[in-house]
């Protein structure tokens, strides 16, 4: 039997990447799963390449009706959902004294408020229907420490890790495990956009920065989407019934905890 089979699963931000790849390990392993993004055309581009156990819902985890409208179209269309991957984020980098109040607002309201009232919306649900769930919240090395050029979203991940810790230890009375996942550095489409922050900000030829990070893995490269699949569907699976409030560190021996 499959890992996963039977169970439903939201995800944001799941289009692309990371989140397309737990969406394609999670059908792997037998579950229906709705992938979730502000990019409705891409997420259906996106369900449609997995097949029948994916469907395409439209959701801004910035805006509280269209979380609510996504959730429900969720449990309309696939019975329930027992699991939820937090995967929406949004990266920025700027020099302390440079940092844009809009911009601190938006990440803020992204990679921190969006994965609480996500949470907190698939959780009622949870709770409702009386037969817990798994809440898995994406963090990332970044929070972890500091870093010069990335003040605003190494704080935003530290949120989650500590929003993580709370919201696991208040839900698991009603059977719902809430942990997380701390990637380090995986290469991917938006690391393009990462790179060009640090080119910017340290005035590194394009690919410079990469390389580099790349090349400090302990492990020997960047990780990969497909490095992170393991974890998310372990989390996600009974095997994981008695783990609780935790952050998993998956970056190739970048950081120690």
């Amino acid at each position: 039997m499959k890992r996963l089979e039977g169970k439903t699963a939201l995800i944001t931000g799941a289009a692309r990447g990371i989140g397309l790849a737990f969406a394609e390990a999670y059908v792997a392993e037998g579950a229906k799963v709705a992938i979730a993004d502000i990019n409705i055309e891409r997420a259906r581009q996106s369900a449609a390449k997995i097949g029948d156990g994916a469907i395409a819902v439209e959701m801004d985890v910035t805006r509280q009706e269209s979380i609510d409208a996504a959730v429900a179209e969720t449990v309309e269309r696939l019975g329930r959902i027992d699991i939820l991957i937090n995967n929406a984020a949004l990266f920025t980098a700027a020099p302390v004294v440079e940092v844009d109040r809009s911009d601190y607002q938006r990440v803020f309201d992204i990679n921190v408020g969006g994965t609480l009232f996500t949470l907190q919306a698939v959780a009622r649900h949870m709770i409702e229907r009386g037969e817990g769930g798994k809440i898995i919240n994406m963090a990332s090395q970044a929070g972890r420490r500091g870093e010069p050029l990335v003040a605003v979203y190494c704080a935003t991940k530290a949120a989650v890790i500590s929003l993580t810790q709370s919201a696991g230890l208040n839900l698991i009375q009603h059977g719902i495990n809430v942990n997380a996942i701390a990637p380090g550095v995986v290469d991917g489409e938006h690391w393009d956009g990462v790179d060009a922050f640090f080119a910017k900000y340290e005035n590194k030829a394009p690919g410079q920065k990469k390389k580099e990070v790349g090349e400090s893995v302990p492990f020997g490269r960047m990780g990969t989407a497909d490095d992170l699949t393991g974890v998310a569907v372990f989390l996600a699976t009974d095997e994981a019934r008695y783990i609780v409030s935790q952050c998993f560190n998956v970056d190739g021996g970048q950081w120690m905890s």
